[in-house]
């Protein structure tokens, strides 16, 4: 199946320059929705999972499905005051300002293996914050998945410490 066919391309979204890769009717296909996410899991089969770290909001939909497919558990990574527990933070740069990730303090045991799976590489950041949230907690980062990479984007230098593996690339 070519996963690609069913990610639309919407030139000028958000803003004029930027070629916005729309995953929704992916998300829409059924069949197509069940081979990203078993492409993923494949990806993270071999690498004693314990647990998937998702950040808000789109890697919740693939780190749900990659979770229950490798029948681990999920931590959320989410916008500060978005959890109602003691959180850790992690916060990292933007091009303009900066931006913060918190999950629950007790989500992730000292020595766990964790897998952070999003929905996009591109800078890298959000996914370097959910690795360092995790280091935090005394966590092992095992592998990074993501559904779809932007080469020309500084993502994956981002993560040049962790193993990486998406499965489309634009």
């Amino acid at each position: 199946m070519e996963l690609k066919d069913y990610v639309r391309s919407i030139p000028d979204f958000p803003k004029e320059g930027i070629l916005f890769r729309d995953i929704t009717p992916l998300l829409g296909n059924k069949e197509a929705f069940q081979e990203m996410v078993n492409r993923m899991a494949d990806f993270l089969r071999d690498k004693n999972i314990d647990l998937i770290i998702a950040p808000e909001a789109r890697g919740f939909i693939f780190s749900a499905s990659v979770a229950y497919a490798l029948n681990v558990g999920m931590v959320l990574a989410r916008k500060p005051g978005k959890l109602p527990y003691t959180t850790v933070s992690y916060q990292y740069g933007l091009e303009y300002g900066t931006d913060e990730l918190h999950m629950h303090i007790d989500s992730v045991k000292p020595g766990q293996r964790v897998a952070v799976v999003d929905d996009l590489l591109a800078t890298g950041g959000t996914a370097l914050a959910c690795a360092k949230l995790c280091e935090k907690a005394g966590g092992v980062v095992a592998a990074c998945c993501f559904a779809i990479e932007l080469t020309d984007l500084p993502g994956r230098e981002a993560l040049k410490d962790y193993e990486v593996g998406t499965i489309l690339k634009y």
